[in-house]
């Protein structure tokens, strides 16, 4: 028996098994390509698609069927095409058939899908601000149920929560960095003031012109004056007897 069969009999084990599929993903894009093997299966699709939201792009960043030339290079502007639109508008769309003529879609030369007869795109929802976008197409002319509808909607719900939860990850990770950054740089500057009797102005000048020169980040400049000042202090320490 197919195992999704009982998935789409029942709202409680599409959300179980979707569940368990994000918890046991190894990373963002394994989320992301989780979903897409889950969604083509429950609507026996062609085709799976996952727009990403990052700034006033949607990016492509997973997709059921091999596109290693576009996957994580193809962007959509929001408005373009019925991706876009869909993400502007935060509403789903579904085509039963001869897709490239509704009026909003956009063709991509990259993706063989944009061939397809059906299509229907739902938004990736975060607390009421869209996330991404996912795309099921069919080939042959398709039908979409209410059921089938929603049942992507719910999983745009969760990979939009999921989405939003590696933003967050991805601005404290940002954070931390700046953090340590502003630790060392502030480091160095007083071990230049201290040795080169300069300002804290000058030491800061002094770190910026030799990041310049060195063509390497300041920070990097920063850490190799203090571990310099670390090694000057190893040396110097008494030895026991």
């Amino acid at each position: 028996m197919d195992p999704f069969i009982s998935v789409e009999d029942s709202h409680v084990d599409v959300l179980h098994e979707i569940g368990v599929r994000l918890a046991t993903a190894d990373g963002f894009h394994g989320v992301l390509t989780r979903v897409v093997d889950f969604a083509s299966a429950l609507v026996k699709c062609d085709s799976c698609l996952i727009y990403v939201l990052e700034g006033e792009d949607l990016v492509l960043r997973a997709s059921k069927n091999p596109h290693p030339e576009v996957v994580d290079r193809l962007k959509v502007r929001l408005g373009q095409g019925i991706t876009g639109w869909v993400a502007e508008h935060q509403e789903p769309v579904a085509v039963t058939e001869k897709a490239a003529l509704d009026p909003r879609f956009q063709f991509f030369h990259e993706l063989p899908e944009d061939t397809y007869e059906a299509f229907l795109s739902v938004p990736l929802m975060c607390r009421g601000r869209v996330m991404g976008v996912i795309n099921v197409q069919h080939r042959l002319p398709h039908t979409y149920t209410r059921r089938q509808v929603q049942t992507i909607a719910t999983i745009g719900f969760l990979v939009g929560a999921e989405i939003e939860m590696a933003r967050l990850e991805g601005a404290n990770s940002t954070l931390w960095e700046q953090l340590q950054t502003r630790k060392v740089v502030e480091r160095a500057k007083g071990i230049l003031q201290r040795d080169l009797g300069l300002s804290e102005e000058q030491a800061y000048l002094t770190l910026q012109r030799q990041s310049r020169q060195k063509r390497k980040a300041m920070r990097e400049i920063a850490e190799a004056i203090v571990l310099s000042e670390e090694v000057k202090g190893n040396v110097s320490s008494p030895k026991p007897t």
